[in-house]
């Protein structure tokens, strides 16, 4: 069964892409998006390079930062996300996901996920 096009994941990409120059000015570093295949053999593996990807079921980006603090998350087309993230202090674990409609509304959900993940940013 195929999975749902809710979100165009090359919008999506862009959204990471339009967000990765303020988020390396405040001292994050930012891997470069990852894209899996859905009609890929298995051990499916993942790519950085999109023209390698003619089904792109999901995208996926990690961002450091200070100490041990990180966030992954990885979207997929159907509309939702695997987000997980530790501040590098006390608190981490997985953030709910879900009913993301656009690449939009994914930028929006990114603009919560990162401060939340590096809230101790800049901070000694």
């Amino acid at each position: 069964m195929e999975m749902e096009r809710v979100i165009d994941l090359d919008q999506a990409a862009a959204v990471i892409s339009e967000r990765a120059a303020g988020w390396l000015a405040a001292g994050l570093t930012v891997g470069q998006v990852r894209w899996l295949d859905a009609t890929s053999p298995w051990p499916r593996q993942l790519e950085t390079d999109r023209a390698l990807v003619p089904d792109p079921v999901s995208i996926g980006v990690l961002i450091d930062g200070p100490g041990d603090a990180g966030l992954s998350v990885v979207l997929f087309r159907g509309g939702w996300a695997d987000v997980d993230y530790f501040d590098g202090i006390d608190d981490g674990g997985q953030i709910p996901a879900f009913d993301i409609t656009s690449a939009a509304a994914f930028g929006t959900q990114l603009d919560q996920w990162v401060p939340r993940a590096f809230k101790n940013l800049g901070k000694s």
